[in-house]
């Protein structure tokens, strides 16, 4: 019996190191702070993008609202990315938005895993339907 509660713990410290290495990691700006490339509409496992008109000011407060944080560039820039975190285990998914030939464009993606489950396309979809 003793041996199964020492397992209990060891399980639950490692879960609690993982969730906080998720949380703490630090968020290199010069890695995910880059150019939005794609030019049109694509889903894909770990993340979507989203090309649409919209204005930039309206969608800057949308996704502020949400909670995410601005981890560097600005709409004045016409280039800006957020982190927005899952609701329950808080783990960090990077949104770019950048101005081009007058469209935003709208990269959304997780940091850790393979799937997302559809989490940045329900979230980018979200924000614009906000519009």
């Amino acid at each position: 019996m003793k041996g199964n509660g020492m397992w209990f713990w060891f399980i639950l410290v490692l879960l609690a190191g993982l969730v906080a290495f998720v949380q703490l990691a630090p968020s290199d700006p010069a890695r995910w702070h880059q150019d939005v490339t794609a030019d049109q509409d694509k889903d894909f496992a770990g993340g979507a993008v989203r090309v649409v008109d919209v204005d930039f000011a309206a969608l800057d407060a949308a996704i502020r609202g949400s909670g995410a944080k601005v981890l560097a560039g600005s709409v004045a820039q016409g280039h800006i990315t957020y982190i927005s975190r899952t609701r329950i285990m808080g783990f960090p998914d990077y949104v770019t938005v950048q101005r081009v030939d007058g469209r935003l464009r709208i990269f959304s993606r997780l940091r850790f895993g393979k799937s997302d489950m559809g989490v940045n396309k329900r979230r980018v979809e979200g924000w614009l339907a906000q519009l």
